[in-house]
């Protein structure tokens, strides 16, 4: 496996939402943390598993610190903060960190 190939998750800007995630097609997981937030670093792993396992899942990270506005539409108070998104229609909302497993119960609904 190349090293290219182990990286899935990609992190977008606020800017980016409305085509990376609004205007995708399929489910988008997409986890907002900080770079100084603790179990946000507990749940990065987590997120980048998911992403190699589930090819048909777009999985993107946004810094909640540069996107306040984000935060704000989605109502999120408290990173880290998953979401589930499907044609750009959120359909789910998990706040903290997570294990692999229930991560998976929360992608596959």
């Amino acid at each position: 496996m190349s090293t290219e190939t182990l990286i899935k998750v990609k992190e977008i800007l606020a800017e980016q939402f409305s085509q990376e995630v609004e205007q995708s097609s399929g489910k988008v997981l997409i986890d907002f943390y900080a770079p100084w937030c603790a179990p946000c670093k507990m749940l990065a792993p987590v997120v980048e598993q998911i992403a190699l396992e589930h090819e048909d899942i777009k999985v993107v990270k946004i810094n909640a610190d540069n996107s306040q506005e984000l935060m704000a539409k989605f109502g999120i108070r408290g990173i880290p903060t998953l979401l589930l998104m499907n044609n750009g229609e959120l359909m789910a909302t998990k706040v903290g960190a997570a294990s692999v497993s229930q991560v998976k119960t929360f992608v596959q609904q």
